[in-house]
């Protein structure tokens, strides 16, 4: 017996360090995971997520883009550039809530998968426009932009991954940009004219693509 409890005494101070190094390493992935500037998933983590919410009919898939981001960094500064990010990412990461997910996919990008259990996703997504064009607190009232969005149900397009919607959700937020339209669903039964990456219009797209579809 005595043997034994010396043999646990021995091992605590072992299994106590391997606990700490285990926690140690948990907190480093999970900064790992998370962009620096704004808090959100980086896209390695926001793609581990969303693809497991696709498995739920009622997924939307979300792209923006922030709008005159350029103009903003090069009148105001980056460190205001910065601060429309954060708070761009903040409300965001706000009205997706804890059932969906939010990522910056880099620079003034951002993608998002939500849980519309109430199938009022255009709704939603419309005040959220709102709410992303607001000032920044603390910040001259100047800096401020609108976000423009694009989105896709992902029932529409069964059996279509995470990419291939995200291309969707893109090609609409581009309409909608181009047509300072605020936010876009993309069209139901039509392919988009993305080839090598470029969405409609852009140069390095093939001049006979088919046309976008898009619905408000």
């Amino acid at each position: 017996m005595n043997t034994w409890l010396s043999m646990l005494a021995a091992a605590a101070p072992v299994a106590s360090g391997w606990t700490v190094h285990t926690l140690w390493l948990r907190r480093r992935l999970n900064v790992a995971r998370r962009d620096p500037l704004t808090g959100l998933r980086t896209r390695e983590a926001f793609t581990r997520r969303a693809t497991a919410l696709l498995r739920d009919p009622r997924a939307v898939v979300v792209l923006a883009d922030v709008d005159r981001f350029k103009q903003i960094n090069d009148t105001f500064g980056h460190a205001a550039g910065d601060a429309l990010l954060k708070a761009t990412a903040a409300r965001l990461a706000h009205h997706v809530g804890g059932s969906g997910v939010a990522g910056r996919l880099g620079g003034d990008e951002f993608a998002a998968v939500l849980i519309d259990d109430r199938g009022t996703a255009g709704d939603l997504l419309a005040v959220l426009h709102g709410v992303l064009a607001r000032p920044i607190d603390d910040q001259d009232p100047a800096v401020h932009t609108t976000v423009s969005l694009g989105w896709v149900r992902a029932a529409d397009f069964p059996g279509e991954d995470l990419s291939a919607l995200l291309r969707r959700a893109d090609e609409a937020m581009y309409a909608a940009k181009q047509a300072r339209a605020g936010a876009r669903r993309a069209g139901l039964g039509r392919l988009f004219a993305t080839v090598t990456g470029r969405r409609a219009g852009r140069a390095g797209t093939r001049a006979d693509a088919p046309v976008v579809g898009v619905a408000a």
